[in-house]
């Protein structure tokens, strides 16, 4: 069931963070209705539909939105939705007649979710660009990396892309999410729907709140990487090799933690005594990184196991998977064969239904097509015309 049980939403097919919020609402419990092309895209990572996990818990109508068949089809689905999921580049909702005003003219309450990298409007509102651009542009990519910056000469490192976690999924989908909540909530009052307007730039600044203030204070060196508290200049805050080519994550920040990591590491006392003296940083790194490499990963686990000195190992997909947390936790459930990550968060009452397969796209368009008022020989008629197809290859 989940606590968004009764929510309908339809989705228009994109990539990235439209697909993850889709999910997100999804596995709380909407009802999600997908609307596919009739043809392959051509976009994303080509993967058989089972392993589409962020597309997982909803259902397809494919539809050809060059016709008019098909964009009536498409309004007709969306007049009996709550919310609106819009990937698109700015203005293509538009031109096929699904914008906000179409959409709003015939159904004043829909909530019209719009995701895009460099949002709807501004000199780089019709750029193409991907996570790795997003959050370059907000400054979140200058500060992850091995320390050192390019700008510093030759020799300086790489800044290093974080996955498409930062951009497309944190200030991408999450943002949007919670944009399409909170209008969700106003409606309540006003009865009326509005546009959700959710760029990734945006979304990835907003994440970035705490270090324009830390930098604003003088805390944090913005043209540095590895020179601050949490970007791995810290030597108590950063990973180590095992002896066996492995990784811990040490977090010790606080002084306690740090107290029992020294004292479980066997570090020199006057390392925990001078933990936030910078002159000490090196010589710190250096003997923390030496005790490191004289035992196994999973040995200096059992060093740290049941301890508050803020030490884990650094596991692969599949150790996280079988970890022992994992599986207290349920964290990871079999759908088709695959393993997905659950559901998150957890809710005591209103708990979300197992994740279902992600659909091939339009195995579900002669069904939605009945429930958007269609009756069968109209279905037929939009068969026959290509305005609408049944299941098509990835």
């Amino acid at each position: 069931m989940g606590p968004l049980h009764g929510m309908r939403v339809v989705e228009l097919a994109s990539i990235g963070p439209g697909p993850m919020c889709a999910m997100l609402l999804a596995d709380l419990g909407a009802e999600v209705w997908r609307i596919d092309r009739t043809e392959p895209s051509g976009l994303g990572v080509p993967v058989a539909a089972r392993f589409d996990i962020p597309g997982r818990s909803r259902r397809s109508v494919a539809l050809d939105l060059k016709q008019p068949a098909g964009v009536e089809a498409a309004r007709r689905l969306i007049d009996r939705a709550d919310v609106l999921i819009e990937g698109w580049r700015p203005g293509v909702a538009e031109r096929l007649g699904l914008g906000p005003a179409d959409c709003h003219a015939r159904h004043p309450g829909l909530v019209y979710g719009r995701m895009t990298g460099y949002g709807q409007s501004g000199p780089m509102a019709h750029t193409a660009g991907h996570d790795i651009n997003y959050i370059a542009l907000a400054g979140a990519l200058h500060a992850i990396g091995p320390q050192g910056a390019a700008a510093e000469g030759p020799g300086g490192a790489a800044p290093v892309p974080p996955l498409n976690l930062v951009g497309d999924y944190g200030g991408g989908a999450l943002y949007l999410a919670v944009g399409i909540l909170a209008a969700l909530w106003e409606r309540q009052r006003s009865g009326r729907g509005q546009v959700v307007d959710a760029a990734m730039v945006d979304g990835v600044g907003s994440l970035l709140a705490i270090f324009h203030g830390l930098a604003a204070a003088g805390a944090w060196h913005t043209a540095r990487r590895g020179a601050n508290l949490l970007d791995g200049g810290a030597p108590f805050y950063a990973t180590y090799r095992t002896a066996d080519d492995r990784w811990l994550a040490v977090g010790a920040l606080e002084p306690k933690f740090f107290a029992e990591f020294a004292r479980r590491a066997g570090l020199e006392p006057r390392f925990v005594a001078g933990q936030h003296d910078r002159a000490l940083w090196p010589a710190m790194r250096a003997e923390i990184a030496a005790l490191v490499a004289r035992r196994t990963r999973d040995e200096w686990c059992d060093v740290f196991e049941g301890s508050d000195a803020c030490v884990t190992p650094v596991l692969t997909l599949e150790e996280a998977a079988a970890h022992p947390l994992a599986a207290e936790r349920q964290a990871f459930v079999d759908v088709d064969g695959v393993r997905h990550p659950a559901p998150a968060p957890r809710f005591d009452r209103s708990v979300p239904d197992a994740p279902r397969p992600p659909p091939e796209p339009g195995q579900d368009t002669e069904a939605l097509l009945a429930e958007a008022g269609y009756t069968p020989p109209e279905i037929t008629t939009l068969l026959a015309s290509g305005a609408a197809r049944r299941t098509i290859a990835a």
